[in-house]
């Protein structure tokens, strides 16, 4: 299996973050388990050679959540789930993509201001 897509990746990133504060290494062995990556597919670089790449995505899947206030930071390198983050997963969803992100109005003035 390809590693999956930073959208793909935020629902079961946000799950995990729910559950208690986390690290992207932690996190990232519980998605590899969660999707059966290979051993090769867990240590792929990107190619400047300096970041895994499931890291990488993981990185880019809570960074587009924290915009949209549904991951927090309480502390360097740390990430949680935040109210919002714990509400959006009472709903029940299937996946979590940028289109979704665009309901929280922070997220649309982040978003916005990247085009």
């Amino acid at each position: 299996m390809a590693i999956p897509d930073y959208q793909t990746l935020m629902l079961p990133v946000l799950r995990i973050a729910a559950a208690q504060e986390q690290r992207v290494a932690g996190v990232a062995e519980k998605v590899a388990d969660e999707f059966g990556l290979t051993a090769a597919e867990r240590e792929e670089m990107l190619p400047s050679g300096r970041q895994r790449l499931l890291h990488n995505r993981i990185h880019w899947a809570k960074f587009y959540m924290s915009k949209a206030g549904l991951i927090a930071s309480p502390r360097r390198g740390w990430f949680v789930a935040t109210d919002g983050g714990r509400q959006l997963l009472e709903t029940k969803p299937t996946k979590i993509g940028v289109d979704d992100l665009k309901r929280y109005p922070s997220f649309r003035d982040f978003y916005s201001g990247q085009k």
